[in-house]
């Protein structure tokens, strides 16, 4: 049983604050990501929130605390809110261009252990993780995420401009053009 952990609680301060609710082709930019995912066959829909996540319906949030903890805590609060599921999927509510055809290839090619996004030659997140790796995830520390548990991970290609990570009013006028 594959979960699904949607990190959705960043603060967007390079953004000025409020990124997740930000408008991006007439809906909230986290709903994008939770919009493709919601169509995904997980055992549980779980989002890693602050009080500004807009609602993003289907989905139990999952507040994080503390409520300007760095991304390690949104991960960790996310493995701690798992039950039975025995592999966890991992995305970010600023990538709204990733496509629900990547989603599908991370699962299909989800071997029980590991399976990353590869960005030209770097592993990233969307990932997937087997239970193996929950106790690293829970145990990770700062603003960086994962991406030291899948340096050697294997990778589905994601090409660079739908792994457009939201961080500045630019970025969001650029996935806008993209969307177009």
């Amino acid at each position: 049983m594959t979960a699904l952990i949607l990190l959705a609680a960043g603060r967007g301060s390079r953004f000025g604050g409020g990124k997740l609710g930000a408008h991006l082709s007439g809906k909230p930019l986290a709903r994008h990501a939770a919009d493709r995912l919601a169509r995904l066959p997980f055992s549980r829909f779980i989002a890693i929130c602050s009080k500004t996540t807009p609602e993003l319906p289907g989905f139990e949030r999952v507040m994080l605390d503390p409520v300007d903890g760095p991304m390690s805590r949104s991960i960790a609060a996310g493995i701690v809110a798992l039950r039975a599921e025995t592999s966890v999927l991992v995305a970010l509510a600023d990538m709204p261009l990733v496509p629900s055809s990547h989603f599908d290839a991370l699962l299909v090619a989800f071997d029980g252990n590991l399976v990353a996004s590869r960005v030209r030659t770097v592993p990233m997140v969307p990932a997937v993780f087997g239970a193996r790796h929950f106790a690293a995830l829970q145990q990770l520390t700062g603003d960086r995420g994962a991406g030291g548990l899948l340096q050697d991970a294997p990778t589905v290609a994601l090409d660079p401009e739908l792994a457009l990570d939201i961080d500045t009013l630019d970025d969001l006028k650029r996935a806008e053009g993209a969307l177009r």
